[in-house]
């Protein structure tokens, strides 16, 4: 049987990465479509990279020539426009478009808990999940009218060692380095769920040119979940250092910083845990192994490799202070 031919429009971020490096593993004749701008995760060997810019369709036309797919995976596309040039590009071209969404496009805030892909969509605090839900409402639209072959899948959180899951990012880790206090949403106690990239990918990959899964969407994420204090707990011990929190309402940190506080009211800020059974019936496999205590010595590690890479935010790094200063106990 010949290999799977994938391509994927993206595959050298945080979430895509894994998913390239485990395809090439797994023996898919994969294909990666960029602008060949990412030094932080280089493709591996064995994938085919083609130059272009999935923003230009002629680009990407003339990159592609008259190749056809198995699967074309597009974990660049964000608004109901690139979804529509992707239904354009590829009608006809592969039997399975598969559309990286969020889970942040779930009723926020969740009506029940677990989450399940049948929960309702609607954020009304958070473009970005607004247009991801625009971009879903889209590829049902294509599937049922026209067969458009759509998965959608939903990832949750998912980081690797570059990324530090606070608003600042590395702003958080030096802050607590320095014995300074850190803020953190709400009471700390809503739970939260972290993927590590390399389990997103476990997931992810099989999903690839099968069958069952198209017209279907499917979140993907760790069965594992946290607290925001443990969260930022974990970081700290990873650090080498105690996790001075500071509680401050979501609302007030919105009022502060609308972008921080977007993330936050839509997304964060609310306990999410998922039911992962409607993956586990087409990946039964599946399992996320990867706490993010491990991942946050992963994160600590690879920052510290590199002082280059532990970039302060000045601005939120004054933004701390003020909201430190104003809700600090004592």
């Amino acid at each position: 049987m010949s290999a799977l031919k994938v391509l994927f429009i993206g595959g050298s971020g945080v979430i895509s990465s894994a998913s390239t490096r485990l395809a090439v593993e797994r023996g898919i004749d994969l294909h990666v479509l960029n602008r060949g701008s990412s030094n932080a995760h280089p493709l591996p060997d064995g994938v085919t990279a083609l130059r272009g810019d999935v923003r230009d369709a002629e680009s990407v036309r003339a990159a592609l020539g008259d190749s056809e797919f198995d699967a074309v995976v597009d974990w660049v596309a964000f608004t109901p426009e690139h979804v529509r040039a992707d239904i354009e590009l590829f009608t006809g071209r592969t039997a399975q478009y598969v559309f990286i969404s969020s889970a942040s496009a779930y009723q926020t805030p969740p009506a029940r808990i677990p989450v399940v892909e049948s929960t309702p969509l609607r954020n009304p605090f958070w473009q970005y999940s607004r247009d991801k839900i625009a971009c879903e409402d889209l590829l049902v639209a294509a599937y049922r009218d026209a067969g458009f072959p759509a998965t959608i899948v939903r990832p949750s959180h998912t980081y690797d060692r570059t990324l530090v899951p606070f608003d600042g990012g590395w702003t958080v880790v030096e802050r607590m380095r320095q014995g300074k206090e850190i803020v953190v949403h709400g009471d700390g106690t809503s739970l939260w769920t972290l993927t590590h990239h390399t389990d997103f990918a476990k997931g992810f990959v099989p999903l690839l040119g099968h069958p069952r899964t198209i017209g279907d969407a499917f979140h993907i994420t760790s069965d594992d979940a946290l607290t925001w204090n443990q969260i930022a707990e974990a970081l700290a011990f990873a650090a080498g250092v105690e996790a001075k929190i500071v509680h401050v309402p979501s609302d007030v940190i919105a009022a502060a910083d609308p972008e921080w506080g977007a993330g936050l009211l839509g997304d964060k800020a609310h306990s999410m845990v998922f039911d992962n059974s409607k993956l586990r019936s087409v990946v039964p496999e599946f399992t996320a192994t990867i706490p993010f205590e491990q991942g946050a010595r992963e994160i600590v590690a690879w920052h510290d490799e590199d002082p280059t890479r532990k970039r302060v935010d000045q601005r939120v790094d004054a933004l701390i202070d003020q909201l430190v200063e104003a809700y600090r106990v004592g």
